[in-house]
């Protein structure tokens, strides 16, 4: 049972009581998508049924919730206080929910090898600080190995570079972003420059990852027809590692590569006109709501946007 108190609080005589916390999850659902269908089509439920659950409400608080007599449905004044509770009561739900967590719970998430390796052992090392209950699991693979992952559900979220694909069935958000860096061998004569612009890459011998790779499209949409890899490889991995052996330079995103400019096997020399590149996570809208994704989502916004 659910009681939608009085805006001061205060109990009184004839209060208004909803019975049926599924009439108000439906109702919550309608009140957001303004649509009998499309909340039907969420909720798994026949159109007759949301309609009937949205009549049985409306006759147990005693008055209309939606506007019918427009082609589109519209709240009425009591339905748009009713969605503002409805919203605090789901995300008490939510909390609740969470707050008694079982051990044995599971996130499966995934990301590109470069973000696995340079952000995730963070980003798991505070969640599983936080919510030592949940069993993660990690995949990898390429941006269509990853969206297709999620689509089916048998991923719960991925990290990728560049936008996510439009799908009405997913849900993205970009908590990070990365700059292009040229990284070129000790001793090049960009190695002390503190900048660089791509006119001055031009004549340059450039590497590039494979084409279908989220690398490779950075690489061309940078230099378009201008610059022509010299030779394709396979991984971030190769490409840093025939750099500092003198094969040529590369552009990658800084973060795949700073590990090894640290260490002064190579020079990462920023591009002042480079654009930056996002680190976007996506995942399924029916599953926003799902705590463990939730508070991992939470994990991610605060170590990635740091």
């Amino acid at each position: 049972m659910v009681i939608i108190g009085w805006a001061d609080g205060s109990p009184k005589k004839g209060g208004r009581v909803i019975s049926e916390l599924r009439h108000l999850r439906t109702f919550e659902v309608v009140a957001r998508t303004l649509s009998v269908t499309q909340a039907a089509k969420e909720l798994h439920y026949a159109q007759s049924s949301v309609s009937d659950q949205i009549l049985a409400l409306e006759r147990e608080l005693g008055t209309e919730l939606f506007d019918r007599t427009q082609r589109r449905l519209r709240l009425t004044p009591e339905g748009a206080t009713l969605a503002e509770y409805a919203g605090r009561v789901f995300k008490l739900v939510e909390e609740a929910r969470w707050a008694v967590a079982q051990p044995g719970d599971e996130l499966v998430v995934g990301a590109l090898e470069t973000l696995c390796v340079h952000h995730m052992p963070e980003v798991l090392t505070w969640y599983r600080a936080r919510y030592p209950h949940v069993r993660v699991r990690v995949g990898q693979g390429n941006r269509g190995e990853l969206y297709d992952a999620v689509r089916r559900g048998d991923m719960e979220l991925c990290l990728t570079f560049g936008d996510a694909p439009p799908d009405t069935a997913l849900r993205s958000e970009k908590p990070a972003a990365e700059p292009l860096v040229v990284i070129v061998p000790p001793g090049h004569r960009l190695a002390e420059r503190g900048e660089a612009r791509f006119e001055e890459l031009y004549g340059e011998p450039f590497l590039a990852t494979e084409r279908g790779c989220c690398f490779r499209k950075m690489f061309d949409g940078a230099f378009g027809t201008v610059l022509e890899p010299i030779a394709e490889v396979s991984s971030i991995g190769t490409l840093s590692a025939c750099v500092a052996a003198g094969m040529g330079c590369a552009l990658p995103p800084s973060l795949a590569v700073r590990a090894q400019a640290d260490r002064r096997e190579i020079a990462m020399v920023p591009v002042i006109d480079a654009d930056l590149h996002t680190t976007t996570m996506t995942w399924l809208d029916r599953n926003s709501t799902k705590p463990t994704l939730v508070e991992f989502q939470k994990v991610l916004r605060a170590r990635l946007g740091r």
